[in-house]
């Protein structure tokens, strides 16, 4: 065993050993290294993880443990507010250096930075690494100097400074520091129990660096070529579904750019699929560029006319969009996929969206939350960005009245009825015809296909054209504000 102090390797959501700048940086040191991971439900300001981000956690801290074994590795897990964890650990190691990947929520921004101060004070080396974007948010800007407010040109300017830097490579075997005394991971519950709701997500997902290295792999060989006319169709698996890997670091960005990239010169499909790939990859750190200059977005609304917006006060109403009741078909279909799967298809997250908050004109913040709690790639710059979007209350927004009709997406991007038939089984043998708008069939249809409405099946919530008109008559008490 060495003699010489450990360094500690913080990790938080970067749940990797391949292309880890700051377990690579460690591991250059030559010293023992002692993986940390902190379960921080007590910092001010850092919001504590919904359910479905709970049960990923857990398995995602079991495939972390072992490939660190396999380096010859021993985490060590720790519970509590992070900087009373850390200095009671550098007093029980007598470490000399603590090295983490930045995170960029406001929350964790001040404590990482209190750390830091704290360490500093005590004698210890504290370094952080770029391990979750692409190009930081301070480190792009306009060419008056300021933050980018629109997605376009901020790709633009990403495309022209972007270089995917060299592969952070781990050596086999790292020499271990002395072994901690912490936590159990089942001692944290994380996962559910009473009830046990998490049956669609463990067979839905398979969680880890190894799941997520095979899933882009399979993507890249088998849906890259077909992406940009797929993306949009819910009922296809036309999507990467890396969200999840990306939001825990199981997966690395730079690693999803370089593989990708490599298709560009190809041509062809698969060229467009890259391009459409790199640009989707860009969203991500454009909503964490926005987070990181507007901190306030994470919890209000970036244009300041909404404030005044008159949001309904509907708990009601809430639940029925909660469980998939509403009447209308896909968005049925997008919440029943959400509560089984943890994940919702980008598209049918934007109607389900815009349903919550201009059908029934509930607060955008509502639907938001709910997200951050059934999503397993729920992140607190796409959450709160996508959410603004959709409710036209953010930059770079949807105007809000861009109000998607529930029955025309519907027959467009789910034509056949796949997808509704799939998650809202009670209508499975509605003809094509019907299925997003069975409340226009006739009786006899509806009997044949043993369809109630109002018993088995909900009657609308709201008459869509009427919902319309009051959502776009409340926007107009502030379009002058």
């Amino acid at each position: 065993m060495s003699t010489r102090p450990p360094v500690i390797v913080w990790f938080r959501q970067d749940l990797r050993l391949a292309d880890n700048p700051a377990l690579a940086a460690a591991a250059e040191t030559g010293q023992p290294v002692l993986p940390l991971f902190i379960l921080d439900e007590e910092t001010p300001d850092v919001r504590p993880l919904g359910g479905a981000s709970r049960w990923w956690l857990h398995h995602s801290l079991e495939s972390l443990a072992a490939g660190l074994r396999d380096h010859g590795l021993q985490p060590s897990l720790h519970r509590g507010a992070a900087a009373d964890v850390l200095a009671e650990v550098v007093k029980q190691t007598g470490t000399d250096r603590v090295v983490w990947n930045r995170c960029y929520e406001p929350g964790a921004i001040a404590r990482d930075t209190a750390v830091k101060a704290m360490l500093k004070d005590a004698g210890v080396a504290a370094e952080s690494f770029n391990g979750s974007l692409l190009i930081e948010p301070w480190r792009i800007e306009t060419s008056q100097g300021g933050p980018y407010k629109v997605f376009t040109p901020y790709w633009r300017r990403l495309r022209e400074l972007y270089k995917a830097p060299p592969l952070a490579v781990l050596p086999k075997k790292l020499p271990a520091a002395e072994p901690q005394s912490g936590n159990t991971l089942d001692a944290w519950a994380l996962l559910p129990t009473e009830p046990d709701w998490a049956g669609g997500l463990r067979e839905t997902w398979e969680v880890g660096e190894g799941a997520a290295m095979a899933r882009l792999g399979d993507f890249l060989d088998n849906g890259l070529a077909c992406y940009p006319q797929e993306r949009d169709r819910p009922y296809i698996a036309g999507t990467s579904r890396l969200s999840p890997h990306l939001h825990w670091g199981e997966i690395g960005p730079h690693q999803i750019w370089r593989a990708a990239a490599a298709y560009l010169d190809r041509g062809g499909a698969v060229a467009a699929g890259a391009e459409a790939l790199l640009r989707e990859l860009a969203w991500r750190d454009f909503n964490n560029h926005l987070l990181f200059h507007f901190p306030g977005i994470a919890t209000s609304n970036w244009r300041e006319q909404f404030d005044v917006f008159t949001w309904r006060d509907d708990p009601d109403a809430l639940a029925l969009w909660q469980r998939g009741q509403t009447g209308f078909p896909l968005v049925d279909a997008g919440m029943r996929e959400l509560w089984h799967t943890g994940f919702m298809h980008n598209r049918v997250r934007m109607i389900t969206g815009s349903f919550l908050v201009k059908d029934l004109m509930i607060d955008w913040r509502l639907g938001e939350a709910w997200f951050w709690d059934t999503l397993v790639d729920a992140d607190l710059a796409n959450n709160a960005g996508n959410w603004q979007w959709v409710a036209g209350s953010g930059a770079d927004a949807s105007p809000f009245f861009r109000i998607f009709n529930p029955v025309t997406q519907g027959e467009k991007f789910d034509p056949a009825g796949t997808y509704v038939r799939r998650w809202v089984p009670e209508l499975s043998e509605l003809p094509q015809k019907w299925i997003h708008k069975p409340w226009a069939a006739s009786p006899e249809i509806l009997d044949a296909a043993a369809v109630r409405l109002g018993e088995n099946y909900p009657a609308p919530m709201v008459d869509h054209g009427v919902a319309r008109d009051r959502a776009l008559e409340a926007y107009q008490t502030i379009r002058g504000n």
